[in-house]
Order: structure tokens, then C-alpha cells, then sequence
């Protein structure tokens, strides 16, 4: 029997890099699916939901039953999720609320094969210094990160300037708990 192959349900250039760096092969393949999730999960429970159903998604456009990873990350603060941003004011929002405290990023992972999902969730605890509005507006204008949980990158030039403190994996944040991953994919005999 041939080695089932990997394909990443992602098209996060950051995943894509994290899982590069690996080493292992791999192939991308997405599928347009919702970021909703029933109210009443547990926070630790959102990302992992997410996850599963794009890994769902994939995995039913794949014909040789490989084993399909996806990924999602949530910021949490105070208990409220802070999802990508709908436009720029609300990134400005997001960075306020954020400014000053801890937050808890999560990175919810499903692996799909043998016709079932396996997923996990991980936790770092973020800390950003307070920030000025300059900063803030700085960042929006500079790097647009509508495209993100919490409306910021660890890994740009935010990250750098605002970010004094991490309890956690870094890359969980960046997008990928590429330590967890490479554990289960190892499990699987990758």
C-alpha cells in the first residue's frame, strides 16, 4: 500500500512556511468553508471546530484518502473572541482592547485520515505593552491585518515593538503549534 501524502487545507503563506520548514512534503489544497462555530462551545473548543470542518472539507475532495491538516487561531480576551477584523476601524479596535494586557491566543489543529478527525487545541498566553495611537495606526495602514485573528502578526513589525512577554509556543501564535504537529504527523509515521 503507497504512503498516504499530506495536504496542508490552508492558504496561509505562514502555515505554509512553518510546515515547509518541516521538511516534510506536502501539498496545498482549500476549500471555501464558513468560520462559524455554535455559541456555546468552550473557547478551547472553537479553533478545533473551525479546523475540523475545513479538514471536513478537503478531505471530501480527496479521492486517495490522504491525511488532510488544517488549522485556526483565535485571539481571546476576557473571555470575548477576537476574530480577523471586518475593516480597519475594527483592526484600531482590536489593538486598543489588546493594548496594555494579556491575551490568550489559541491554534485548534484537526488531522483528517481513515475517515475521521483528530484535533487538538493549544494555548500561549500574549502580553502587549501599551501602545500608542501612532503605533496603532502605524500598523493598520502599514500591514492591513485584516487577514488575521486579533487583527495583528507576532511575527511583523508589531510583534516586534509591542510584544513584551510570551507563555507559550511562539509559533502557535504565528499560526501553527508546529511542535504539536510534528509530534502527531510523527505518530502517523511522518
Amino acid at each position: 500500500m503507497a504512503q498516504k501524502k499530506l495536504i496542508l487545507a490552508s492558504g496561509s503563506p505562514r502555515r505554509k512556511e512553518l510546515l515547509e520548514a518541516l521538511g516534510i512534503e506536502f501539498s496545498v489544497q482549500t476549500a471555501n468553508t464558513p468560520e462559524d462555530y455554535p455559541l456555546d462551545l468552550a473557547v478551547m473548543d472553537i479553533p478545533v471546530h473551525i479546523a475540523t470542518s475545513k479538514a471536513k472539507a478537503v478531505a471530501a475532495l480527496d479521492n486517495a484518502q490522504n491525511i488532510v491538516l488544517a488549522a485556526d487561531t483565535i485571539v481571546v480576551l476576557e473571555g470575548r473572541v477576537l476574530g480577523k477584523p471586518k475593516d480597519a476601524d475594527e483592526a484600531k479596535s482590536f489593538l486598543n482592547l489588546l493594548s496594555g494586557k494579556t491575551h490568550q491566543v489559541f491554534t485548534g489543529v484537526c488531522l483528517y485520515y481513515d475517515g475521521a478527525p483528530h484535533g487538538f487545541a493549544i494555548k500561549t498566553d500574549v502580553h502587549f505593552t501599551k501602545l500608542t495611537a501612532e503605533q496603532i495606526n502605524f500598523y493598520v495602514a502599514q500591514y492591513n491585518p485584516l487577514d488575521k485573528a486579533g487583527a495583528y502578526g507576532i511575527q511583523e513589525w508589531i510583534g516586534m515593538v509591542g510584544i513584551d512577554e510570551i507563555h507559550g509556543d511562539y509559533y502557535n501564535v504565528v499560526g501553527l503549534p508546529v511542535s504539536a504537529v510534528s509530534k502527531a504527523l510523527a505518530a502517523l509515521g511522518f
